[in-house]
């Protein structure tokens, strides 16, 4: 069914919403576990490097759940556990920015992104892209895409240094970032404590359902699409 909306620009999360989850889970997760070791060893050095593990640092000072002997073991341990760490994805954002300017990664996205953002746009409609993944990262997976490059479309993005995914400040200041009153957004994830966040902000909510997403209780109250092309969005 379409859901139509007028607003001024859609938000979008990555993982499970324009990019399937198995994609990030079994592709690009396991590419950065597989070179952690040798790419802090080779190049922790460097300013951007360094930068990512000052701040992992920073969290395992404070960090009472998880302990580990080292900035590595630490930072392993919180892939694991899929911690949405500032610190942890910045860097794997710079492994897997080797990795694509490499060829040795694609970024994989749904078919129907594509024709979605090249519509929204042509319609005046402004595009941003929302993840715990890191704004490089996300940069990346749009810029390298089997699809193309797409990151022309997108005119904003915005990751957990803005504020966590389940909380409502973090949409506020997004809204504030794009220079738009929350009630011209709308929120499009996968995850219903994100779009809950986002809705107590004021944007209007989407749910995305797509296949291997983790199922979602019904009863919910949000509009639902299966497909990027479900989302009829004209200016507002």
């Amino acid at each position: 069914m379409t859901v139509a909306l007028a607003v001024a620009a859609v938000v979008l999360d990555v993982e499970g919403t324009t990019a399937p989850i198995a994609f990030v889970h079994d592709v690009l997760f396991p590419y950065a576990a597989a070179r952690l070791d040798a790419f802090v060893a080779a190049r922790g050095g460097e300013p951007e490097v360094a930068a990512a593990l000052a701040a992992l640092a920073a969290e395992r000072a404070a960090d009472r759940e998880v302990e580990a002997p080292d900035l590595v073991a630490y930072a392993r341990a919180l892939m694991d556990r899929d911690r949405k760490s500032t610190g942890l994805k910045a860097l794997q954002g710079l492994m897997w920015h080797d990795g694509y300017l490499a060829a040795q990664l694609r970024g994989e996205l749904y078919a129907d992104v594509g024709p979605a953002f090249a519509a929204w746009r042509a319609a005046g409609v402004t595009i941003a892209s929302y993840s715990s993944g890191s704004i490089a990262a996300q940069r990346l997976i749009y810029a390298h895409s089997d699809r193309g490059d797409l990151s022309a479309h997108l005119a904003a993005y915005f990751d957990t240094t803005t504020g966590p995914k389940r909380e409502a400040a973090s949409y506020a200041a997004i809204a504030a970032a794009l220079g738009l009153p929350p009630a011209r957004i709308a929120f499009v994830s996968d995850v219903l404590a994100e779009l809950d966040a986002a809705a107590a902000a004021g944007m209007m909510a989407v749910l995305a359902v797509r296949p291997g997403n983790a199922p979602v209780a019904p009863g919910h109250g949000y509009p639902t699409i299966a497909s990027l092309a479900d989302l009829a969005l004209r200016p507002a």
